[in-house]
């Protein structure tokens, strides 16, 4: 397989890495204890983490091969994207940029101008909750189907990124389905708006778009 350009976006969380690999050991690239393959996870991309992989896009090649940047985040702040926008549009020949998002399509549009977006399996990037049961259910189901979502890891963190792939895969559907209203994509919108922000509410946010999309 042969790589088009050099940053690429990828629809998904971490799950999508396994396949991602697979890619590159098609397209020549050692993809075991290779040096030059930066992979690094943030529940929130910022400035200073822009700013360090700018930096580390300036190294050398350890192994004289390719050099492979992959960032999985479930948010990249809009200061993150403009602070990365020289390092994508001026990307060094040897370098390739993997940019593995819950929904690409809430990146900035100078940053998609400047990338190629890769589609994997939707194994690869699938939610916890089955989005046609879940918009057939009653408020109650949703609900409970919504809880896994909500649960907390062993260090009291959520998982941004399946909420954010959820709540992006039902909008996909709601926007199609413009005859069911705009409430629950309202709904929809809120959450996705105040997802990031520290201390925001996200069961409330939840409960929301539970209760207010209409069942179809």
């Amino acid at each position: 397989m042969k790589f088009v350009g050099n940053v690429h976006l990828v629809r998904g969380s971490a799950l999508a890495l396994p396949e991602l690999m697979s890619l590159l050991a098609a397209a020549g690239i050692e993809t075991q204890a290779n040096p030059d393959i930066d992979v690094r996870t943030y529940p929130q991309f910022l400035v200073e983490d822009a700013r360090a992989l700018t930096e580390r896009a300036l190294t050398r090649s350890v192994s004289g091969g390719r050099r492979v940047f992959i960032t999985i985040a479930a948010n990249l702040t809009y200061e993150a994207q403009n602070t990365l926008l020289k390092t994508l549009e001026e990307a060094p020949g040897d370098a390739l940029f993997f940019f593995i998002v819950p929904s690409p399509e809430m990146l900035l549009p100078t940053v998609r101008s400047r990338a190629q977006l890769l589609e994997l399996s939707t194994d690869a990037h699938a939610g916890v909750v089955d989005l046609e049961v879940f918009l057939k259910a009653t408020p109650a189901v949703r609900l409970d189907m919504l809880k896994p979502l909500l649960a907390k890891d062993e260090d009291d963190v959520r998982d941004i990124s399946g909420i954010v792939i959820f709540l992006s895969s039902l909008e996909r559907i709601l926007a199609k389905r413009v005859s069911l209203g705009r409430e629950g994509l309202e709904a929809v919108y809120r959450a996705r708006a105040y997802i990031g922000d520290k201390g925001s509410l996200l069961k409330a946010l939840l409960e929301q778009v539970a209760l207010l999309t209409p069942r179809v």
